[in-house]
């Protein structure tokens, strides 16, 4: 997808898997291999399960960074991967941007799909990359989807994790990794789909062949279909969930953005606010600009780095009718 290249109707592509768009990448299989129009008509192929978008004009105000907007909000909530950080590299000025915001006042939240990592393990990373968050400040869809389990601990859950990343905060859920042993997909009660590091298409088709067999509840703690690395688009589980609920019947509940439920915990955590003073920032229109529509709040897309970066965004929101507050070149 080129500068100024329209993004075609998703239904004349051939066929879901085609739109999902499940290659290989030569830097491994974690990486879809396709481009940002493509991983945008993966987004539009499932509207059906997204929060509906408010109706309104395609009218938003270009800006070249937040400093130019912070006079006009109290609260900014920033998405991770493409506003904080590309992969495990900060995106240039943003630890400063951060720093400025905070000493001009204003409450800075981190509001993240990231649900793979345990959260200390997260804060860790920001503070590699530069950044100063409270843990209290750090509102992810891994402690939105415990917060909706908790009280189910007498549950035995599939877990789509990667082992690596390890269990603290999960230490209270009786779990079991979904790898390449059938017997965890027929026995347990039900599944947890946090991390895609390392899930392949075989342990996909155990999956979708468990569910079709007995159907489960299956909780998705990140609804992303993708996330920008440095080398291209990584899969995330919303990539598989929506395979799954199109093969087998089976409807997934997501935690996350767009979903409300991730901005109701951070709305917790804000206590009484001014709403019409809230701006959420991210990359993506499919989860942080409709999330934030369907909340209440403005939005702000970056278009110089993340999703759209080199890709021409005004026809995105043209095509998507998703439309941000404010288009910003970089955080």
């Amino acid at each position: 997808m080129a500068t100024g290249q329209p993004y075609p109707d998703c239904n004349s592509r051939r066929g879901f898997d085609q739109r999902m768009g499940l290659g290989k990448s030569s830097r491994g299989d974690h990486l879809t291999g396709f481009s940002a129009q493509e991983a945008f008509d993966a987004y539009e192929a499932v509207r059906h399960r997204l929060p509906e978008a408010r109706p309104t004009e395609v009218t938003y105000r270009q800006v070249e960074t937040l400093d130019d907007i912070a006079h006009e909000f109290d609260v900014f909530l920033l998405d991770a991967f493409g506003v904080l950080n590309i992969g495990d590299t900060a995106i240039p000025d943003t630890p400063d941007r951060v720093r400025s915001l905070k000493a001009a006042g204003k409450r800075v939240l981190v509001v993240s799909n990231a649900a793979g990592f345990p959260h200390t393990t997260l804060l860790e990373k920001y503070s590699r990359l530069g950044y100063d968050f409270a843990p209290r400040d750090v509102i992810t869809s891994r402690a939105t989807l415990l917060s909706e389990i908790n009280g189910q601990s007498g549950l035995h859950w599939g877990l789509m994790a990667t082992p690596s990343a390890g269990l603290r905060d999960l230490e209270e859920l009786k779990l079991s990794y979904l790898e390449d042993d059938p017997e965890p997909y027929e026995t347990v009660d039900g599944f947890l789909m946090i991390g895609s590091a390392v899930w392949n298409e075989s342990r996909q088709a155990m999956l979708e062949t468990a569910l079709l067999e007995r159907p489960r509840p299956v909780m998705v703690g990140n609804p992303d279909i993708v996330a920008p690395r440095e080398y291209g688009f990584s899969k995330e589980p919303g990539l598989f969930a929506h395979r799954l609920a199109d093969r087998t019947g089976v409807v997934p509940q997501f935690f996350g953005k767009p979903f409300a439920n991730i901005y109701d915990l951070a709305f917790q955590r804000l206590g009484h606010i001014d709403r019409s003073r809230v701006l959420m920032v991210g990359d993506s229109l499919h989860t942080d600009i409709l999330g934030a529509s369907s909340a209440g709040i403005d939005s702000a897309l970056i278009s110089g780095y993340g999703f759209f970066a080199g890709h021409d965004v005004e026809a995105a929101i043209k095509k998507a009718g998703i439309v941000p507050n404010f288009v910003v070149g970089r955080p």
